[in-house]
C-alpha cells in the first residue's frame, strides 16, 4: 500500500491514512488523508472536512485542501468525460423510468 500511496494512487493514500489512525499515528493519518484530497479524492475530502469540525486542522489548511482538491478534479475534466456524464445521467433516469 505504501509503494502505491507514493507511486500517486489516491485511494492507497486515503487507505494508508486509516491505517495510520488506527494505530494512533494521528499526525501521519491526517497528512496522508490531506494528501489524497489534494489528489482529487472526495472521500478524503470528507474526512477533512470532519477533521476541521473536531478543530484537528486549521482552517486554513482546511481552504487549501478545498482549492488543491477542486483543481485536481478539474484537470480531470473534458469534454469527453463531461459527455459520458450527460449521458450517465439521461441513462439512469430511463433506468429510473422503466424504461429499460
Amino acid at each position: 500500500m505504501e509503494k502505491a500511496a507514493i507511486g500517486g494512487d489516491p485511494n492507497a493514500r486515503h487507505n494508508l491514512g486509516c491505517v495510520e489512525g488506527n494505530n494512533g499515528r494521528t499526525e501521519r493519518a491526517i497528512q496522508h488523508i490531506i494528501i489524497a484530497a489534494n489528489m482529487g479524492h472526495d472521500g478524503s475530502l470528507e474526512t477533512v472536512e470532519k477533521f476541521y469540525a473536531r478543530g484537528m486542522i486549521s482552517k486554513d489548511v482546511f481552504d487549501k485542501a478545498l482549492r488543491t482538491h477542486q483543481a485536481a478534479v478539474d484537470a480531470t475534466k473534458s469534454p469527453q468525460s463531461e459527455e459520458a456524464e450527460v449521458l450517465m445521467k439521461k441513462f439512469e433516469a430511463a433506468k429510473a423510468a422503466g424504461q429499460i
